[in-house]
């Protein structure tokens, strides 16, 4: 006697759907990716000004100047990270550099997908929070 074996697998119209889920992820994270790339370099340029001698005394300008000159080695693009988003802060004799910024990614006709950063490093230890 014959038995029939049952089909298994995914139809077209399945194999259709999961393709277009698979690629509206591929295709968000290929937006991304460059931005937070973007911003590790930024964490990476503020981490870099912890280990400076006397940045803990130096004024917000001093640092935005040094930070410009990090960010070009970085790849950091000014126009996205403007250095008016880096501020100082000074509480109970400690000192804090602040990096905050927002950016707004076009992602599908008129829908943006919008990023929040905010980085604080602690200069006065050296250590992160």
């Amino acid at each position: 006697m014959r038995t029939h074996a049952t089909q298994k697998g995914i139809t077209l119209i399945g194999f259709a759907i999961v393709l277009c889920v698979v690629g509206f992820f591929a295709y968000a994270a290929m937006k991304l990716l460059p931005t937070y790339m973007e911003y590790f370099g930024v964490v990476k340029s503020v981490r870099s000004l912890q280990t400076e001698a006397g940045i803990e005394n130096m004024s917000i300008d001093e640092i935005r100047r040094k930070l410009s000159l990090v960010f070009e080695v970085q790849y950091v693009d000014e126009q996205d990270v403007p250095l008016t988003s880096v501020s100082l802060i000074t509480a109970n004799g400690q000192h804090s550099l602040r990096v905050a910024y927002d950016r707004d990614i076009p992602f599908v006709y008129n829908i943006d997908l919008l990023i929040h950063f905010d980085k604080t490093v602690d200069l006065s230890h050296g250590a992160t929070y």
